[in-house]
Formats: structure tokens, sequence, C-alpha cells
């Protein structure tokens, strides 16, 4: 247990109804002692029950500084583990200021961004990954980010990385014994079943890589850009899945000459939506620019919609992007079908077919707002198989979990291999172990201070 005592805002710098101001360590009780009075009860906060709410003053002495209310919660059953004082006060700027102002005065330091979940967990009461999916509960930018996260914190991931570290850690021990005291402990046959154990084990993490992409792609949501010549309506598209006028829209070709970027979300899905300049053959200097710049987002986007004008026919510069998309993840949209409709979804399914391409294509109206809801179902067909469940599967969304369990990975293979090639089983202990410890850092355990510190420094400050 830490020694100092810390203190912070806990809700946002803005004027609101209630700002909280919050306490965690051995010096709590004394330091709300010294600045809390109340007109008729003269206990000491200290003496009080725990998980108890008191309604009072807090005083910089003699001076009056804000009306609060004023939680107590005693340890051990904290979310830091320790001693902790919650003052609901004013949710004016000035006004939490001066009360942590006041608490720091009488005792408490400053804390570090993070420092309370860092402190619940290297006091035990959460493991590693639990704390990670707090800033991403925090963060969560869909109803899938905010599902996986608190998935995550109940958990999930430390009870599916327990089962596969204690089965590792028994095999573990039994190589041990085995070299140990040879004359009673036969490793005879050993390494087929460890082979099967070991296979059973690779399986199941392998699984959850798979649906690792899905994650990352759910929690940090879909590059996605709109492709397509000018005046085809990418903008006004933009403008529709925003719910804003995000880009400018006129009847003259190539008004957008730079890149926009939105967030939006898609009935569940994020999409970091990038409206590009329309890409054809110019001599515009600054629009050839803006057609380059298209060009490289292009290579490096999850999602390609591809915007075509149906109302005109297909030219040169259609059938040279349809060339750049081949090798992407791509929608087609047919906009303009509020007027007369020359390109049909049968002429493009054409088109593309001679291209060998194949894609879903979709009629629409960005104007008018028709066919929009059926793009919805085609981006969870192109990426989740049709739906994205909110069960108790669990989908890894962090990029240092991934890693890791990759590394496990590779050191299970290892142990396979030297099974294999029929090597000593110090061999296999060497990398159980390490496959062991990998997964180890998942949750905490042998983790360096220096990584420690790296995580939480991302915190938002109060948490």
């Amino acid at each position: 247990m830490y020694k100092d005592t810390i203190a912070s805002i806990a809700t946002a710098m803005t004027n609101s109804g209630i700002g909280i101001v919050r306490i965690s360590g051995e010096d709590s009780f004394q330091i709300i002692d010294k600045i809390y009075h109340s007109k008729g009860n003269k206990k000491k906060l200290s003496m009080a029950e725990s998980h108890t709410v008191h309604y009072g003053y807090i005083y910089d002495g003699t001076k009056m500084i804000d009306e609060v209310m004023v939680l107590i919660l005693k340890s051990p059953n904290t979310y830091t583990m320790e001693d902790t004082v919650e003052i609901d006060c004013h949710g004016g700027s000035l006004v939490m200021k001066r009360v942590l102002e006041t608490v720091i005065k009488y005792g408490a330091r400053l804390a570090e961004p993070g420092e309370f979940t860092k402190r619940a967990f290297l006091n035990g009461r959460i493991d590693l990954s639990q704390a990670e999916s707090v800033m991403d509960l925090i963060n969560a930018k869909n109803n899938f980010a905010l599902e996986s996260s608190i998935n995550q914190l109940q958990g999930s991931i430390k009870e599916k990385i327990k089962k596969i570290r204690s089965k590792i850690i028994y095999q573990i021990a039994y190589i041990e014994s085995a070299l140990d005291d040879p004359e009673h402990i036969s490793i005879d046959g050993y390494g087929e079943q460890l082979f099967q154990i070991v296979e059973e084990l690779s399986n199941q993490i392998e699984d959850m890589l798979i649906i690792s992409e899905n994650g990352a792609l759910l929690k940090e949501g879909i590059n996605t850009v709109i492709i397509g010549k000018p005046n085809v309506g990418k903008s006004s598209l933009m403008n529709i899945l925003a719910g804003r006028e995000r880009a400018i829209v006129t009847e003259i070709a190539g008004t957008t000459r730079d890149v926009l970027e939105e967030q939006i979300n898609l009935k569940g899905i994020t999409l970091n939506l990038i409206d590009t300049a329309g890409i054809h053959d110019t001599k515009d200097i600054v629009e050839k620019i803006g057609v380059d710049k298209a060009k490289e987002f292009l290579k490096r986007a999850d999602l390609v919609i591809y915007v075509a004008d149906s109302s005109t026919v297909l030219d040169k510069d259609d059938k040279e992007i349809l060339e750049l998309l081949k090798s992407k993840k791509m929608v087609i949209l047919l906009n303009k079908t509020d007027l007369k409709q020359i390109t049909t979804e049968e002429k493009m399914r054409k088109v593309i077919k001679e291209k060998e391409i194949e894609v879903p294509v979709l009629s629409i109206s960005a104007k008018k707002g028709i066919g929009i809801e059926n793009l919805e179902k085609i981006v969870k067909d192109l990426f989740f198989s049709g739906e994205i469940s909110f069960n108790d599967e669990i989908y890894i969304t962090n990029v240092r979990h991934k890693s890791l369990l990759q590394s496990a990975l590779k050191s299970l293979s290892n142990v396979k291999k030297s099974i294999e090639d029929d090597m000593p089983e110090d061999f296999y202990y060497i990398d159980l172990m390490s496959a062991y410890e990998e997964l180890g850092r998942i949750i905490g355990e042998a983790v360096g201070e220096d990584l420690v510190n790296e995580i939480f420094s991302r915190f938002c400050m109060g948490k």
C-alpha cells in the first residue's frame, strides 16, 4: 500500500451541475476532518460508517469554500482498496479548483494521470487487462466498444488467460518433477500427449487472434475512403452520413480539392470517413495535389466507397478508378437515382465482372436520402460475416495484448517443433515457460515499472 495520499478532480473541468474531487490514501479521513464542517452533527467523518453520504461545507480555515455532499469509503472496499473520500461540490471550474487546492493544502498531493486506477492494479483489486479496459470504456465510440470494454473490465480476458496459463504451468511442473525424479516419474510417450495439449491451447490463442482483427476495427473504427470522379455526389454522401453539412456541395465539378475527415456511427459500426477530391486527369496543379492525396489515402483504407453517377455513362476515368480498387474491400454506390438512370446496377455488374471484380453494388440517392440504410448491412457482410455479436465472446482490442498472444503462440509452436524433432524435455520446458510468461504480461504479472507507468500515463486525470 502507498503511504502518501492523492487527490484530483474526477469530473470534466467545465461548468456543470456537479463536480467531484476524489481523495485516496491513508490520510484521506484526516484531511476531510480538517476541512469539512456540518451545522448540526459535530461527529468527525473519520468516525462515520463506510459508504455513507454527508451534507455539509468545505472550509479553508474560517473561510467557507462550498456547500457539498461527502461520500466516505473505507478500505478495502473501494476502487483503490484504500481509504477514499469523494467530495461532490458545485460544478463550476473555479469552485472545483478551490476545493482541490484546499484538499492539497491540508495534506494530499495532486494525483498523476490514471493514478487511482494504477493503485487499484498495484493493490491487487484489478489486473492489468482490466485496468486498460477502464480507459477503453471511457473512450468507447460505439456500442460494441462499450460492451467489449465492460466485458473486459469484468475480467473476461483475465479468466481466459488464467485458464490457459494453468494448463501450461501444470505441464511445466510435470516436466520439472520428471527431470528431478526420473526413477518415479516416467516421461515415456509424454511428447505425444503434450503435443495434443499444446495444439489445443494454440487453437484457443489463434481463435482470439483471428477475431482481434474485427475487435480492433470495431473499437477504433473502419478507415473508409469515399472515391469517385468530380461531381458524382461524394460530398453529398459525406453530409448525409455525418448528419450535417460537413462538405461544401455545389453543381461545380471539383469543389472538393482537399480531404475532409469525419467520424460517424453507422448503427454500432464506427466509420472514419474521408471524403476525397474527385479522381480524374487534370492539369490544374491544386486539383492534381488533391487527386494524389486521394490515391494515397486509398492505399491505407480498410473500406472504399466508390461513388458513380448513375445518370451518366461510365467513362475511362471510372474504369481507371476501378482498376485502382481491385484489391480493396469495396462497395459501389450508384448515386443520383432520383434522376433518369443510364448506368444501372446490371450494367455496373457487367463492367466489374469484365474486370474480375466481385463487390456489392447499391443504388442510392444521396440528395433524397434513398438507399443509404442498406449500406449498414453491406459493411457488416464485408467485415463481420453479416452480424456483430454482443455476446460473451472475447474480442482482443488492445495492441499490446495481441502482440503478447502472438509471442505466446510462437513459443507454443516451438514446443510442437521440439516434440516433432524428438528434442530433450528441457526444450519443452524452456518454451512452455516463455509462453506462460508472455501470457502473464497481459494480466500484469512480471511487468516492469516502466511499462506500468507508460500505460497509466495515457489515462485522464482523476481516473
